[in-house]
């Protein structure tokens, strides 16, 4: 015994896809707004600071190939990230200095909090180079309680042509921040 006919079949397979397909579609919601990482004023005098680190991180924004003369420029991206599930970092100075040693920008006018799991970046453009192959940046950070130390490094990227190239860096500590009572 047949209850459906072929072509009463084929419709109400059109009938459910379309209702699937149009049922689905987004309703008309703002979409959230990406959360920005907490860039209030901070003042550092009026804190107390219970750890903190200088961080050094490599950045080359330009690399020799085939030979001493040439170099391919390359983007930097400066990346911190606060590590500690509970409580914020404050950022205190990225400052970015050439091969020669010579600081060439200040990337913060005042401390910067970064709150529990968030990242903050920092770009150097191929076109904004004047560093050479031996460029670094230098971050300061402190916090008010301790925590778990950030991740702190340099993504190096270009593509010319056909050619890409990228390559990451890792932050040192080069001093600690000491604590006197």
């Amino acid at each position: 015994m047949r209850l459906f006919s072929k072509k009463s079949a084929i419709q109400a397979v059109v009938i459910m896809t379309a209702l699937l397909f149009f049922g689905c579609s987004p309703q008309n919601e703002e979409p959230p707004s990406p959360v920005a990482p907490e860039e209030e004023t901070v003042f550092i005098h009026d804190i107390t600071i219970t750890t903190g680190q200088t961080i050094f991180v490599p950045a080359y924004s330009e690399v020799h190939y085939a030979g001493k003369d040439l170099t391919m420029k390359l983007a930097v991206t400066l990346t911190i990230h606060n590590t500690d599930f509970t409580y914020p970092i404050i950022v205190t100075s990225v400052r970015y200095y050439n091969t020669r040693g010579k600081m060439v920008k200040e990337y913060l006018q005042k401390p910067q909090r970064l709150g529990p799991m968030a990242s903050t970046d920092f770009f150097v453009d191929t076109g904004q180079q004047t560093g050479g192959v031996g460029t670094n940046f230098i971050v300061e950070w402190v916090a008010e309680q301790p925590v778990y130390e950030p991740v702190v490094e340099t993504l190096m990227l270009s593509n010319s042509g056909t050619q890409g190239l990228s390559f990451t860096s890792s932050g040192r500590v080069i001093k600690h921040v000491e604590i006197s009572h």
